[in-house]
């Protein structure tokens, strides 16, 4: 007996949720993706590439269109392991041209640094913190997971970091400094090394306000900044990589296109040809 199309949605559904171990969230749009396919085709259990590509035609955003994209793979995936279909039918996602992640040069940061009081103590944490995450590299939750025995001779040990792998990472001496100055006016008794004015651990919502206030960025930002530097520096892509904690390299590879993007620039600056 044909199941209805109601009874595999509910199997495809307990599916996400025990198998895939997906949340609330993501099952609900997966969910609201197939109900939509199957008011414009009918039968879920019937699919045909055809119809697919019909319904999938109505989304103009890549980004949209792969989404419902991933929704209609899986079920259809779902329902052909449990030989409830015949065949199973696998459309390519669309391709979305990766944005280059947006840094800011040492002369934007050095204008936005220009602009702090350093001569109160909110001004001495923010002028250090802005520093840290520029010499660093570092996410802001591992900046604010930091704590004052994490320095090390001149070296930031990063133990909370993403994925939960250590790594240690060296801070040019002018953060150090500033570091240094920030950390003398403190008679506050806390392991932490990012602090608010009552002395309990800066928060992300103040880190981020910090930032923004004076560069006009998300604290991340500084993040791609330290990359960016160091790849048009000439550092090599496996030392970012390390430096980054990135897993993988090919995340780390995406800063291998501002480099191209620098040189790019610089040919047609420079060169008689290239005007």
């Amino acid at each position: 007996m044909k199941p209805e199309s109601g009874e595999i949605l509910e199997a495809f559904e307990e599916y996400l949720r025990i198998v895939k171990g997906l949340g609330e969230k993501s099952v609900a749009a997966y969910l609201a993706d197939l109900r939509q396919l199957q008011e414009q085709t009918g039968d879920l259990l019937s699919l045909e590439t055809e119809k697919i590509l019909h319904y999938l035609s109505g989304f103009d955003n890549k980004r949209t269109l792969n989404r419902k994209l991933a929704s209609v793979n899986a079920f259809v995936n779902f329902c052909h392991a449990r030989r409830l279909t015949t065949r199973s039918v696998r459309i390519p996602m669309a391709r979305i041209p990766r944005a280059l992640p947006k840094y800011l040069s040492y002369e934007e940061i050095e204008a936005g640094l220009a602009r702090i009081d350093r001569s109160t103590p909110a001004g001495r944490r923010d002028y250090a913190l802005i520093l840290f995450l520029y010499a660093s590299g570092c996410r802001i939750s591992e900046a604010l997971a930091a704590r004052r025995e994490d320095l090390v001779e001149g070296w930031l040990r990063i133990r909370y970091a993403k994925g939960a792998k250590e790594r240690m990472v060296p801070l040019a001496p002018a953060a150090l400094e500033a570091l240094e100055e920030y950390l003398a006016q403190s008679d506050i008794a806390s392991s932490h090394l990012w602090l608010n004015y009552r002395g309990e651990p800066l928060s992300r919502v103040s880190a981020y306000k910090i930032v923004r206030k004076y560069l006009g960025v998300s604290p991340h930002v500084l993040r791609h900044s330290f990359a960016s530097a160091l790849i048009l520096g000439g550092a090599d892509l496996r030392v970012v990589q390390e430096l980054l904690g990135h897993s993988s390299l090919i995340t780390t590879q995406i800063y291998t296109h501002i480099e191209r993007k620098h040189l790019k620039e610089t040919v047609t600056q420079y060169h008689p040809l290239g005007q």
